[in-house]
């Protein structure tokens, strides 16, 4: 199944796609996507609702941000074999974990600002992985039994507050419009492999990036069993995988984000986010 959140800012509804490509509102049916609304229990209970019978929606609606809200909004750093190359780091040897604030959220056609003070602003195209259940001391060739599912994501970084400003990575992650998510939550059974992703990101017509998720240095299944050793993992958690290689950090010259450019993300099966660049007021 294709979730997705649709309405104005603030006021979104939750829907589904049925099997004729319609948009049909689930308000009243089910919670919205946030915590135990994306627990694996839930989505087997829209899974038996009559789809047909539901209200259709316009497709001209906004799209949001496919959950409202997350407990933890966990990222994957230097996952990509060739994108920690760019970057002149050592391969990591177990996977690197930080956080963006939860805060960061967006929509996936929502503008992106860039705050003030920036001047490296950067793109990372990445799968991002959503948690169906609670996950704890988790084996790897049990790990995906506790995805519900996956979307495309957008971890905007700021590399000059990420590298330069001391501490942790999260300062550079987690401004307002710095993640955006969707335009669908895809539920795991419609995705299969998530080792065998196209993904790719456009800056302003340009390919940038254009990879595909076996490059992962650490698969899907060993990343959520890996933190599940460390912090339990809850419905509705999501975790961004990792960028492959092509981020403007890794460029020579290096190339950043300004007001008026245009992103376009790609990850196969996932959906399709575009977004504008505007400064911070």
């Amino acid at each position: 199944m294709k979730l997705l959140r649709v309405g104005p800012k603030g006021a979104e509804k939750p829907a589904v796609i049925d099997a004729e490509g319609k948009i049909r509102d689930l308000s009243g049916k089910v919670p919205d996507f946030a915590g135990a609304g994306v627990s694996l229990e839930a989505i087997d209970a829209i899974r038996a609702l009559d789809l047909s019978a539901l209200p259709e929606l316009s497709a001209d609606e906004r799209i949001g941000c496919c959950l409202a809200s997350v407990p933890n909004f966990f990222c994957i750093g230097l996952n990509y074999a060739k994108h920690a190359a760019e970057t002149g780091a050592e391969p990591p040897k177990e996977p690197i974990i930080f956080n963006k604030a939860t805060s960061a959220l967006s929509g996936p056609f929502d503008d992106v600002v860039i705050p003030r003070a920036s001047t490296k602003g950067d793109w990372e195209v990445e799968l991002g992985v959503i948690i169906g259940k609670e996950a704890l001391y988790v084996s790897e060739e049990d790990a995906l039994e506790y995805v519900v599912g996956y979307c495309t994501i957008n971890d905007v970084s700021e590399r000059g507050f990420q590298t330069e400003r001391g501490g942790q990575w999260v300062k550079g992650k987690s401004a307002p419009t710095f993640g955006p998510c969707g335009p669908w939550l895809v539920t795991a059974d419609e995705v299969g492999d998530p080792q065998a992703l196209k993904v790719s990101l456009d800056l302003n017509g340009e390919t940038v990036q254009d990879s595909d998720t076996s490059d992962m240095i650490f698969s899907v299944r060993e990343i959520v069993s890996y933190m599940s050793q460390f912090m339990k993992l809850v419905p509705g958690d999501i975790i961004a995988t990792g960028t492959p290689s092509g981020v403007g950090m890794g460029m020579s010259p290096q190339r950043f984000l300004k007001p008026g450019d245009e992103m376009v993300i790609r990850v196969e099966k996932l959906g399709e986010q575009r977004q504008i660049t505007v400064a911070a007021s």
